[in-house]
């Protein structure tokens, strides 16, 4: 089953999950020894997180949290540490990850990655407008056929 995972620092890795006994699959992709949360943020796809990922002081995944926040169109809270990106079926199974939601993603942390590059020459102003200009890529790489 195609799956995605991205890393706190954008890096996107294409598993392939079992069909039988994802769910331990994805628990192991996120280093959870418990379970994973989930949570849609597209109608067609499951976002597994770490349940513990603050509290044990994993990494912020702005890639991560910049993709859910253009699906979501709005700024959401924060991710943190490693995130899966399955399909969902319509009764909220896990199922493979369609296409074009695969090309959100690696759209998405790919100027994420760019855009840190290039806030160590040109800081924002603020958060508030780093916050901005972030969001604003990502809901352009996702409402847009690249």
């Amino acid at each position: 089953m195609q799956a995605l995972r991205i890393a706190s620092d954008t890096t996107v890795t294409g598993l392939t999950l079992p069909d039988l006994d994802a769910r331990r699959a994805i628990r192991e992709h996120l280093g959870s020894t418990g379970a994973a949360d989930q949570a849609v943020y597209h109608r067609r796809a499951l976002l597994h997180i770490h349940g513990s990922g603050q509290s044990i002081g994993l990494q912020k995944n702005l890639a991560a949290w910049a993709l859910a926040s253009a699906w979501r169109g709005m700024t959401l809270y924060p991710l943190h540490g490693p995130v899966v990106i399955t399909g969902r079926t319509q009764d909220g199974g896990v199922a493979p990850l369609d296409d074009d939601l695969v090309q959100h993603a690696r759209a998405v942390a790919q100027t994420v990655r760019e855009t840190l590059i290039e806030w160590q020459a040109r800081r924002p102003a603020t958060n508030e407008a780093a916050i901005a200009e972030l969001l604003a890529y990502a809901f352009r790489d996702v409402t847009t056929d690249r």
